[in-house]
C-alpha cells in the first residue's frame, strides 16, 4: 500500500538542506524563491543548514539528518523541499528516523533523488522528483515546471496528467537572468527505441542514476521488498536521469541494478535528457539503450522531461504510472492508488 501526501494550501513549506546548503553569495537565490513561495499563500521556513556550506555538504550528516527528521516530525509541515542537490547526501541515510515519519511530501532532484527513493521504498510513503527551491525563483513558472503544484495537490483515488514540453533548455545560463529561470530554446522530442509509439503502465520508481545506484545491497535500497509489502508485486515503469556518467559507468549501473533484481517485472524504463553520455570509443547512448531492451525485452523510452536538462516532469514515487509516447510528444498519467 503506497501512502500519498496532500499538499493543502497556504500550508507551511520547510527548507532544508540534507546535501548541499548556498554560499553566502547566493543566498539571494532561496530568498527569492521563499518570496515567490509566499506570494502563492505558502508560510516558508529555512532551516540552519540552508545558508551554510563546506566540504561538499551543508553541515555535519548528524546535523543534516536532526534538521530533516525534526521537519519530517512537525505537524505543521506539508512540504520538504532542499535548495538544489549536492553530492554527499547519502551519509545521512543510516540517521534517517524512517520509523516515526509523518506523511508529507519530500520534492527534489538530484543528490535528493537518494532520499526520496529510499523514503518510499523503506516507507511505502510517495515521493516527489521534481523541481528544486532554486528553480521556483522567476516571475512565472515554464507549464512543465508549474504542474509540480498540481500534482502535490492530487487528492488520495485520483488522477493527474502531465505533458512533454514543447520545448527545453539546452545549457545554464546563469549569467543571464530571466523573468522565467528557465530559457527553453530547443524542441521538445521524447523518442522510443523502436522508433513507434509506445504505451506502458507500472508503478512509478526512480532517480537520479549516478546516486541511487549505491542503494543497491542496503537496507535503502530493498527493490523486491517494496514490491511484496507496498504494490503486491504489480510492475515496475523506472525512470532514470543521468547527471555525469559516461556510456560505459551508465552500462556498469544498469547491469547491477538487472543483477540485484530492480528489474524483475519492469513494463518500461525511461531515461531523460542528459549534459552526460559521452561515448567511450565508439559505444553510445544508443547501444547502451538498445543492450538493454535486448536483455529485457521491455520498451525503452528516452530525452524525455527529467533531470539536469530542464524542464521536468513531476514524477511521483510510488504512484501507478500510464506512459503514452507518439511521433516525439509524451503524456504521463500517474494514478494516487493506494
Amino acid at each position: 500500500m503506497i501512502t500519498y501526501p496532500v499538499l493543502e494550501k497556504k500550508t507551511t513549506i520547510g527548507v532544508t538542506a540534507p546535501s548541499s546548503g548556498v554560499e553566502a553569495e547566493l543566498h539571494e537565490l532561496v530568498k527569492g524563491s521563499c518570496s515567490r513561495l509566499e506570494e502563492k499563500g505558502y508560510r516558508v521556513i529555512c532551516g540552519d543548514t540552508v545558508w551554510t556550506q563546506d566540504k561538499a555538504k551543508s553541515a555535519s550528516a548528524n546535523k543534516r539528518a536532526q534538521e530533516f527528521n525534526s521537519m519530517m516530525q512537525n505537524d505543521e509541515m506539508d512540504l520538504i523541499i532542499p535548495p538544489w542537490g549536492g553530492e554527499l547526501l547519502i551519509e545521512i541515510l543510516e540517521e534517517i528516523d524512517f520509523d516515526n515519519m509523518e506523511a508529507k511530501w519530500v520534492l527534489g532532484y538530484s543528490d535528493t533523488s537518494v532520499l526520496l527513493l529510499a523514503i518510499t521504498l523503506k516507507t511505502g510513503i510517495a515521493t516527489a522528483h521534481g523541481t528544486n527551491l532554486i528553480d521556483l525563483r522567476g516571475e512565472y513558472f515554464d507549464d512543465t515546471t508549474a504542474m509540480w503544484e498540481s500534482v502535490l495537490s492530487t487528492k488520495i483515488g485520483s488522477t493527474i496528467t502531465q505533458y512533454s514540453s514543447e520545448k527545453y533548455q539546452k545549457k545554464w545560463q546563469h549569467d543571464n537572468p530571466s523573468p522565467c529561470v528557465f530559457h527553453l530554446t530547443v524542441e521538445t522530442n521524447w523518442k522510443t527505441l523502436s522508433g513507434k509509439k509506445v504505451k506502458a503502465e507500472g508503478r512509478i520508481l526512480g532517480g537520479c542514476i549516478d546516486i541511487i545506484r549505491h542503494l543497491i545491497g542496503t537496507p535503502f535500497g530493498d527493490v523486491q521488498d517494496f514490491r511484496k509489502k507496498h504494490i503486491n508485486e504489480e510492475p515496475v515503469m523506472w525512470y532514470f536521469e543521468n547527471c555525469d556518467l559516461n556510456t560505459t559507468d551508465l552500462r556498469r549501473s544498469l547491469v547491477q541494478m538487472k543483477l540485484a533484481g530492480w528489474f524483475e517485472n519492469c513494463s518500461c524504463i525511461m531515461f531523460g535528457r542528459s549534459p552526460a553520455n559521452a561515448p567511450v570509443e565508439n559505444y553510445t547512448i544508443e547501444d547502451v539503450y538498445q543492450d538493454l531492451t535486448n536483455e529485457l525485452q521491455i520498451p525503452i523510452i528516452y530525452d524525455i522531461d527529467c533531470g539536469h536538462v530542464p524542464p521536468q516532469i513531476t514524477f511521483v514515487n510510488g504512484a501507478y504510472g500510464v506512459v503514452d509516447v507518439e511521433e516525439g510528444k509524451g503524456t504521463v498519467v500517474q494514478h494516487f492508488k493506494a
